[in-house]
C-alpha cells in the first residue's frame, strides 16, 4: 500500500479543520477536579497501621 501525496494533503487539510474548529470544545469539554479533602495522610496511616497488624501476626504464627 502506497501513500500517495494526495491523500498526505487530505490528510493535513482534514487535521487543519479539526484543529481551527474544534480545540476549544475539546479542552473546556471536562470540568475541573475538585480540591482533595485530606492530603491523603490518613490513607498512609491506615495503610501503615494495617501492615503492622499483618506483620504481628506473621510473627506471631512463626514463633
Amino acid at each position: 500500500m502506497e501513500i500517495t501525496r494526495a491523500s498526505m494533503v487530505m490528510v493535513a487539510i482534514v487535521t487543519l479543520i479539526f484543529a481551527v474548529f474544534f480545540p476549544a470544545t475539546m479542552a473546556h469539554s471536562a470540568a475541573p477536579a475538585p480540591a482533595p479533602t485530606s492530603d491523603g495522610a490518613a490513607i498512609d496511616q491506615g495503610i501503615a497501621y494495617v501492615l503492622m497488624l499483618v506483620a504481628l501476626a506473621v510473627t506471631y504464627l512463626v514463633h
